[in-house]
């Protein structure tokens, strides 16, 4: 990955989307991460994984909000503590 500062890009900014193409740049400004260019296949990629992200994500709340549905009452109240006491019995 390619590194340049905010005052690199505005001088060179003709030749940035020459560069993203072959791999992603890193902007800095003042030695610090300001941003991040990205080629179009780059971002697609980018967005299609936060999709999945998102929708992993929708699934696993979905799979414990229907696994809390079936809890008994007496498991409805133990607490942190007393789930940590369990599992290591159960060990």
């Amino acid at each position: 990955m390619i590194t340049v500062t905010s005052v690199e890009v505005q001088n060179r900014f003709g030749q940035l989307p020459d560069t993203v193409q072959r791999e992603p740049v890193t902007i800095t400004r003042h030695g610090r991460t300001a941003a991040f260019m990205v080629s179009p296949q780059d971002m697609q990629e980018l967005q299609s994984a936060r999709r999945k992200r998102a929708t992993a994500t929708q699934a696993f709340e979905a799979f414990f909000a229907q696994a809390d549905a079936t809890l008994t009452p007496a498991a409805r109240g133990l607490g942190d503590a007393e789930l940590a006491d369990l599992v290591k019995t159960a060990r």
